[in-house]
């Protein structure tokens, strides 16, 4: 039964983005007129929300820099693919995808190396320090183009039997497709490597690094891991990015993004990936829904981090466990309401 669900879902995502199928869904499309658009964006941040989850929600490391690893998988497809690169090398998109990737993991890693040994609020500076320095180096130098970046980046290949190409600069749905399926492939990983000895490791360490540590767990290593992976997933949806945009510069990877993508990690239930797939939708959908949607002649759109702030201040006093949490943190919390009840 549980598998019929699950297959009607997928189907429905599929569906989602054609109008023959969205007229009925009543207020859920946006204002956007090209609803596949919408749909690509969202994904993109529920791709990011699930790397995120990794880190955040298993292992338990505060990271704050995380859309960085996010721009270095766009800069690279970026650099080797377009026409605007200083290198000319030109190479097809599909060849460069895995490249980013494997060179996000190795900043992952790189990052990760000298700085996994911090706990807590310290871990977390050095992470939004990454975040910015990518920014900054992306901004100022003349190799990665700063504000004008990189134009003329190649989509993803592809033909209709027509001869037309499948991923065009007017139809966002294959995009979204796209996208949607490699979240359900990397869904399909976390949750076999989550289930795994390494995903024991991570949630040893979430609950009691020092406890892990007695018991022999190697916990730099398995927090390495977690940085590497995350990463790994943070970069592709940055190499995804920039061959649906098209055009890369410095103004995409603002450091606000980071703390949006980690507010939805901690809305839909950290540590849970339904709930990083939940809140990542959620929070993504939330923003383009407020585009052209004015209130007393203001439009939304411009206050809708304050918006977020304010959910995220009535999830933390009402349900700081999150829509979706898993089981073992829900258990927490409700032992935790228990004790301030008897306690009070």
């Amino acid at each position: 039964m549980r598998w019929v669900v699950l297959a009607a879902v997928i189907v429905f995502f599929y569906a989602l983005p054609n109008k023959e199928f969205y007229q009925y869904l009543g207020p859920i499309p946006t204002t956007e007129s090209n609803f596949g658009q919408v749909l690509f964006t969202v994904s993109i941040y529920v791709l990011l929300a699930v790397g995120l989850n990794i880190v955040v929600g298993f292992a338990g490391l505060l990271d704050l820099g995380y859309f960085g690893f996010f721009a270095v998988g766009a800069y690279t497809v970026a650099v080797l693919t377009s026409p605007s690169s200083d290198l000319k090398t030109l190479w097809p998109w599909l060849a460069v995808v895995p490249l980013a990737v494997a060179l996000t993991m190795i900043s992952g890693v790189s990052l990760g190396t000298p700085t996994l040994r911090l706990r807590g609020d310290y871990l977390a500076i050095v992470t939004l320090g990454f975040a910015e320095m990518i920014r900054i180096a992306a901004t100022s130098s003349t190799f990665l183009k700063g504000q004008r970046g990189f134009n003329q980046i190649p989509h993803p290949p592809g033909e209709y039997a027509d001869g037309k190409p499948v991923f065009g600069v007017l139809d966002a749905r294959p995009y979204y497709w796209l996208v949607l399926s490699v979240i359900i492939l990397v869904v399909f990983g976390v949750r076999n490597l989550t289930r795994s000895r390494v995903g024991r490791a991570w949630v040893s360490i979430r609950e009691d690094e020092d406890a892990a540590q007695l018991m022999g767990v190697p916990t730099f290593k398995f927090k390495l891991w977690a940085f590497a992976a995350g990463a790994a997933i943070g970069g592709l949806a940055g190499a995804l990015y920039a061959g649906k945009q098209n055009f890369v510069n410095s103004q995409n990877f603002e450091l606000l993004n980071s703390i949006i993508i980690l507010a939805a990690v901690i809305l839909g239930g950290s540590g849970n990936i339904v709930g990083a797939i939940v809140g990542g939708g959620l929070v993504a959908y939330l923003i383009e829904r407020f585009r052209g949607i004015e209130l007393f002649g203001v439009e939304l759109y411009e206050y809708r981090f304050l918006f977020f702030g304010v959910i995220l201040v009535v999830m933390m006093i009402f349900r700081p466990e999150g829509l979706i949490p898993n089981r073992r943190r829900a258990a927490e919390f409700k032992d935790r309401r228990k004790e301030v009840t008897v306690g009070g």
